[in-house]
């Protein structure tokens, strides 16, 4: 291809009217003397303004970004450049953050149990935006999700927290301290680890050694008569030779049940959480594998955040990866506030744990979508543990049908639904494609230009629609991916490209 051909560039169509007509084919090459006569796009450099160029000289529309299909595959050898060993920082702790089951994952964390497959991690994530909707609004799950419904900086890692795609760090707990593997939630308040004695099957094959409280010099088992006993409130399961019970309930149906107790919790090699409160389990059932337990980064003051708030200030943040073959972090403690765009944190009466923010609005290829305030009016909860962002029906019909029409303006080939996901592309043969940019706009003006990777997942436009106008959405893990997302008692800030 010479210069020239690249110069005779095919001008974008006009903004103003993108949904309103179809655009010239992206670029292509004739594939023929590799046996096959489709026509594939080449993704070529930028040219001078930022414009990409593809091989016919045609500049990318406004509002659109043209990306590699081999950025949609997991690396199978972990990059880690940009992610801090865990230490601390200042004020605050930093901690290392990655993928369950990529070649990032802590030794043998993914060893154990085979990824779940698409289709059993969509339907896990089902029913825990079920649980999550139901408890905030009080509706059934049939309400919610429609006839088909059936229901410190710590390095993150992307795993699959019960049943669905969720993110771990190692930590240490015990004197002397022994590694722990612990998913983390912020959905969940209570933390945990499986103890000594636990037997299958009561206990599941996990990463490391079980913890055995009975080696370790700082631990002890919460007294019934204790404080810390009586404030668990609905995770409170009874006293059992004056030792305080606990209960933890998910929304996939796992659960957890054993001794609430307390011991040093190292974070980093010189962040420690002396007497930090957590259930030493001793039974537990449901989609739990591979994990040595769970971190709990809720609101309320079981949680991890909630019991260093003296040191930290209840300010964490996190930053989760694109892929497993990334890591992120997760940090505990207040840093530089610069770069983060930032909106009111919410709450619900009826479900404290949640964080909860105001979407105002959502862009398609530059166009803001025509969707009634009240529909969003709500909230919407940030969520690590639900995959694919849910919105009200009205939001996601009008998503749904401006990026189908920018996509045709390309051709691409549609594919099967998936699960919940209804709309989704073969991409087989293409080396490149172009996508419609997705922006989320919260209250205050905060806006959020996702990705590529937080557009598509598993081939499909990555957000479903649950309930109806007016009601609760979820900010899932896959629109999260690669923004620092930064929580205080006041505000959530979002910062793009961070890992």
């Amino acid at each position: 291809m010479s210069p020239a051909s690249r110069r005779r560039a095919r001008q974008p169509p006009d903004s103003s009217s993108l949904f309103r007509h179809r655009l010239s084919p992206p670029c292509q090459t004739n594939r023929s003397a590799m046996g096959s006569s489709r026509l594939l796009p080449l993704l070529l450099c930028a040219g001078a303004l930022g414009s990409l160029l593809c091989c016919h000289g045609a500049v990318e529309a406004p509002g659109f970004v043209t990306v590699s299909t081999a950025s949609f595959k997991p690396g199978s050898t972990c990059r880690d450049p940009a992610t801090p060993t865990p230490h601390r920082n200042g004020t605050s702790a930093v901690l290392r953050l990655t993928h369950r089951h990529g070649p990032c994952a802590p030794s043998r964390a993914s060893s154990l149990a085979a990824a779940p497959s698409v289709a059993d991690t969509l339907r896990a994530d089902e029913r825990r935006a079920e649980y999550i909707l139901r408890k905030v609004s009080g509706a059934s799950a049939q309400q919610l999700l429609g006839s088909k419904s059936a229901a410190a900086t710590v390095p993150a890692n992307w795993g699959y927290n019960i049943g669905t795609l969720n993110y771990v760090v190692t930590v240490s707990l015990g004197t002397p301290g022994v590694s722990q593997t612990l998913e983390v939630d912020t959905g969940s308040d209570l933390s945990w680890v499986q103890c000594k004695p636990c037997a299958a099957p009561t206990c599941y094959a996990q990463k490391d050694p079980l913890f055995d409280p009975t080696q370790s010099s700082s631990y002890a088992a919460v007294a019934c008569s204790a404080s810390a006993c009586s404030a668990l409130g609905l995770y409170a399961s009874g006293c059992s030779s004056a030792q305080c019970g606990y209960v933890v309930s998910y929304g996939d149906g796992s659960n957890t049940t054993g001794v609430y107790s307390s011991d040093t919790l190292a974070l980093t090699s010189t962040d420690a959480v002396k007497g930090f409160l957590f259930g030493c389990g001793h039974a537990q059932s449901g989609l739990f594998t591979g994990i040595d337990g769970l971190l709990g980064l809720g609101r309320l003051r079981q949680s991890l955040v909630g019991q260093t708030s003296s040191t930290y200030g209840g300010v964490f943040s996190y930053c989760l990866p694109t892929k497993p073959s990334t890591t992120g972090y997760l940090t505990l403690g207040g840093g530089p506030t610069g770069g983060f765009s930032t909106t009111q944190l919410l709450t619900s009466p009826s479900a404290p744990t949640y964080y909860i923010v105001m979407l105002t609005g959502i862009s398609v290829g530059g166009e803001e979508l025509s969707v009634p305030a009240s529909a969003f009016a709500g909230g919407t909860v940030v969520d690590t543990g639900t995959v694919v962002t849910r919105l009200p029906p009205s939001a996601y019909a009008a998503l749904r049908s401006a990026f189908r029409a920018g996509m045709a303006a390309y051709g691409y080939p549609s594919a099967p639904a998936n699960g919940i996901l209804d709309t989704c592309y073969n991409f087989s043969g293409y080396d490149a494609v172009t996508l419609p940019n997705v922006a989320l706009t919260f209250s205050g003006g905060a806006t959020v230009t996702l990705g590529a990777d937080g557009i598509l997942s598993f081939g499909c436009l990555a957000f479903a629609a649950s309930g109806s106008d007016g009601g609760m959405a979820i900010l899932g893990n896959v629109q999260q991916r690669s923004f620092e997302v930064r929580i205080d008692g006041a505000s959530v800030g979002f910062k793009p490209s961070s890992c």
